[in-house]
């Protein structure tokens, strides 16, 4: 008997029931108990979901990120928060996010302000996760507390539970030491801390722990090796049997360290790695498991359901007792719920699986390898008329998009002139300041946008009604920067319900969900839209917008654009044709609006392209292949404009000091990147390449509601003038204002702005 089991699920309620729940706690409208209730009832209901799996898991939910829940399992809390005398629940917000709950009594007596944890994407994924931090002096101390609470609402519910838990390897591999320490020489401390978990786990009648090390799928030093081999030989006496779970990537040269690891089972990624299958068969012991992730956890196509038994029906004659099926990954990458999609294209719709549907794809296939195909053969029908209908639908190729695309040469992303030459003109034309002030693109998206944004989809307001409530926003947003006295405004993306969704919303080729929310980070949602087909733009999609905010003021308007490759990685991307030939169908698309833009005497462009760094491979053997395209793409979409206008990009919360000259290569005129939570490491790049133009590195967390003070912003500023030259230096905020309030952006860009002013007093 094939078991079936899953290695996570989405944490946020098929209606974001957590993002809600979180935000009025800390808010202070509801209470403490009311979210740990919902947080409670989210779980049963979900566990409920995957009935019928031989194995569920466990302790996949977290309020905010599963990386920090390991950090506070494993006691390992960064100096500034750990004496701390309240509820360990505001303590676990203040290092997410610098604060607990607003106005809540203990706020006031014991949960002030800290820094928050720094954030980072988790692997090639848009979620972020809480970075451990370590030093020399760091010590662990369990506090399984948490876990055994979910353990036991689980046996209650008669859930077959699996604890789930972040592996040491790849826990230490992905904290940050904050001294100049070896965070391999903490694993000699952390190992016996996790042997007291497991022995903690077995006492209370767990059978098996799947414990996630996806570090095994990029490429390992020596020492790292020898960690693996250290940790599991240390936990091998536990008296719990362990699913070693690998995911996102090929095991490649790791595939004799991973199958020969003293652990019970060995969970892959058999949708980017099934060349690992077959060596992995013949590698593993008799007595071993072998889990194969054959349903994708990372995208909403439906699955070809006959082509998988074609080739795990052999294995399962082979391995018996032994094969396991699952998702390839944690479904905490996929929306909950494709019945919910009632307004969705109906032909699109029927090519798709959300997580609860990839779960009925994967009992489908535990049934016929149990039953016999014939057990299953009605869903199995359905599933290849799904998939029939949709490689034959006209809707997906387009031959002029095509054409296009066969005619991109290398000229088509170069730039007129050189840097130089470019600056200067820009200079000319642009007359600002030193240490020029500006913001990265959002402002907040209030009640009252978000109020008309509902109702002009709900069909209450008209056309001319709803531009108006827009413009009147831009025209607030246009107000307050220059109150503020900021040198290269925004219109505030006002009209934008996200920065993905937007523009595909005005592409052919793009579907859009109602409920395809997955968590980014937090309470933090995004709706990805869905590329199905070949795209083109067939109007202007900001041009009026910006050019109305433009006529507002005699400042520089700066145009907001999101780029070809962060529109891609931000997507459900079609999985029938490479990624790269997507990307320079959305740049070519880009590269339109951005030349309409200029047309319209617009001279300065932010193309966004937060995602560029996250799109990588894991394994740097093929960075460069990613990064021809993608670079390319940007290229393509930005580099047709005249050396007057002034052209931007944007990274948040990306580590790229490996990716620098990529980077450089794309050839923006400015740069502004996240540095606030890192203290300006992401810097340190600097010290080494000199990068040769304009850089903003951002100086206000606005993923935290602290507000900057004026001397914490001119401190940042001087430790990036150590690294760049000041005349090539911007202030600006790390990321867009959307999520915050305006009661804490006023300040904080009051701050900012006073800031430059001492820097420009004291050049």
């Amino acid at each position: 008997m094939t078991t079936l089991h899953n290695l996570g699920f989405p944490r946020i309620g098929a209606r974001r029931e957590l993002k809600f729940a979180l935000e009025s706690y800390w808010k202070g409208e509801s209470s403490r108990e009311a979210l740990k209730q919902l947080g409670a009832q989210l779980r049963q209901r979900h566990w409920n979901d995957q009935a019928g799996l031989d194995l569920v898991p466990v302790g996949d939910f977290a309020f905010y990120d599963q990386m920090l829940d390991m950090s506070f399992i494993l006691g390992n809390l960064p100096e500034r928060a750990r004496d701390f005398h309240g509820d360990a629940l505001d303590n676990y917000f203040r290092v997410a996010r610098g604060r607990s709950a607003q106005g809540a009594q203990e706020h006031a007596a014991c949960c002030g302000g800290i820094a928050a944890g720094e954030m980072t994407k988790w692997f090639d994924t848009n979620y972020h996760y809480i970075v451990p931090e370590f030093t020399a002096e760091t010590g662990f101390r369990l506090d399984a507390s948490r876990l055994l609470e979910q353990l036991a609402e689980a046996r209650a519910n008669g859930t077959p539970a699996k604890p789930v838990l972040i592996g040491p390897v790849t826990y230490l591999a992905l904290g940050k030491a904050k001294d100049d320490s070896d965070r391999l020489a903490l694993l000699p401390r952390l190992l016996p801390v996790y042997g007291e978990l497991l022995d903690t786990l077995a006492a209370q009648g767990v059978q098996w722990v799947q414990i996630d090390e996806p570090l095994l799928v990029t490429e390992l030093d020596q020492a790292w090796q020898h960690a693996f081999n250290l940790a599991y030989h240390h936990l091998k006496a536990c008296r719990v049997r362990i699913l070693l779970a690998t995911y996102f990537g090929q095991l490649q040269e790791n595939r004799y360290l991973a199958a020969n690891l003293p652990v019970a089972g060995l969970h892959v990624d058999a949708i980017n790695g099934r060349e690992d299958v077959l060596p992995l068969v013949n590698m593993l012991s008799e007595h071993k498991v072998l889990s194969l992730g054959v349903i994708n956890g990372r995208n909403i196509w439906k699955t070809d359901l006959g082509a998988v038994l074609d080739w795990i029906e052999p294995l399962a004659r082979r391995l018996g007792e032994r094969l396991w099926l699952a998702p390839s990954c944690s479904l905490l990458h996929v929306p909950v719920d494709l019945r919910s999609e009632q307004e969705m294209d109906a032909e699109v719709r029927s090519w798709l699986a959300y997580a609860l549907q990839k779960l009925d794809e994967l009992r489908i296939l535990g049934r016929a390898l149990r039953e016999g195909r014939d057990a299953v053969k009605t869903e199995l029908a359905d599933n290849l008329a799904a998939l029939t209908a949709r490689r034959a639908s006209p809707r997906v190729n387009n031959p002029a998009v095509q054409a296009a695309v066969a005619q991109i040469d290398a000229g088509l992303g170069r730039r007129r002139s050189a840097y130089a030459q470019r600056a200067a003109r820009q200079a000319a034309l642009l007359k600002l300041p030193a240490y020029p002030t500006t913001t990265i693109g959002s402002f907040p998206q209030t009640a009252q946008i978000r109020h008309a944004r509902s109702e002009y989809r709900a069909g209450r307001l008209d056309d001319a009604t709803y531009a108006a409530a827009m413009r009147a926003e831009i025209a607030r947003s246009v107000h307050e920067q220059e109150a503020l006295g900021l040198d290269v405004l925004v219109h505030g993306e006002a009209e934008r319900n996200d920065m993905v969704e937007y523009f595909g919303e005005q592409l052919q080729g793009y579907a859009f969900s109602q409920f395809g929310w997955v968590q980014s980070y937090g309470s933090r949602c995004v709706k990805p839209p869905i590329l199905f087909g070949d795209i083109s733009r067939p109007n202007a999609m900001t041009v009026d917008w910006i050019a109305y905010a433009q006529s507002l003021t005699d400042k520089p308007m700066k145009g907001m654009l999101t780029g070809p490759v962060t529109i891609l990685n931000w997507s459900f991307v079609r999985d029938d044709q490479p990624r790269s030939v997507s990307c320079r169908q959305l740049a070519l698309a880009i590269r339109e609006e951005v030349l309409d833009l200029e047309k319209a005497g617009v001279r300065v462009i932010q193309i966004d392209e937060a995602a560029l760094r996250e799109g990588l491979p894991l394994r740097k053997a093929q960075w460069n292949a990613y990064l021809d395209w993608a670079v390319e793409s940007f290229r393509i979409a930005a580099n047709g404009v005249a050396d007057e206008t002034q052209i931007h990009t944007h990274m948040c919360y990306s580590e790229f000091n490996d990716i620098i000259a990529a980077i450089a290569d794309m050839d923006a005129d400015v740069i502004t990147i996240e540095t606030s939570r890192s203290d300006m490491e992401l810097l340190d790049a600097f010290d080494d390449f000199k990068y040769p133009n304009q850089i903003g590195p951002g100086v206000y967390d606005i993923h935290s509601p602290n507000i900057p003070t004026q001397e914490h912003i001119v401190q940042l500023m001087r430790k990036a003038a150590e690294r760049v030259p000041a005349e090539r230096l911007w202030v600006n905020p790390d990321c867009g204002l959307k999520t915050r309030q305006w009661a804490e952006v006023i300040p904080a860009l009051t701050n900012m702005v006073a800031a430059a002013r001492t820097l420009r007093a004291a050049a």
